[in-house]
């Protein structure tokens, strides 16, 4: 998994000027095992901070903190914009067809349209899921006589 994605391959994604971010090439492959794993975006950023066989196949050290598993929806953002999930996909499969994984069988295309409803769904419903966590614990610190009253031990 080391050569599947490298930073020089998505340069033209990210402002040259400023403070460097997390590595797009590493994003790239989270998505990819988060995807394979079926995991929402806290369980992938999770696993970046706990799981060992993550940390090694992204090169990471094991002291390393991982990020906020915000990164993950900013990125996929970046994803849609223009043609760069068409440019993604077509790289996955050179790299993959250069290892001899796969063949070349003429052009790829694909429909977004799928994806990136699938991308909104999911995003929505973590926001929805984020925002009654924070009301809920906020109601616990503020309400906690009125709270006491309604909840059971």
């Amino acid at each position: 998994m080391d050569s599947l994605f490298t930073d020089g391959d998505f340069a033209d994604w990210y402002p040259t000027d400023g403070r460097r971010g997390l590595s797009p090439a590493q994003l790239a492959l989270v998505s990819v095992l988060q995807y394979a794993e079926n995991l929402t975006d806290r369980q992938a950023a999770e696993a970046v901070r706990r799981r060992l066989d993550w940390k090694y196949c992204l090169g990471l050290e094991l002291h390393d903190p991982g990020f906020d598993f915000t990164v993950l929806s900013e990125f996929r953002d970046r994803v849609a914009q223009g043609a760069r999930a068409d440019r993604l996909l077509a790289l996955v499969v050179d790299r993959l067809a250069e290892a001899g994984l796969v063949k070349r069988r003429g052009r790829i295309r694909t429909d977004p349209t799928h994806v990136l409803a699938a991308v909104r769904r999911l995003n929505r419903g973590e926001l929805v899921a984020e925002t009654l966590r924070c009301a809920l614990e906020e109601l616990a610190l503020r309400g906690e006589e009125w709270l006491a009253a309604l909840v059971t031990p």
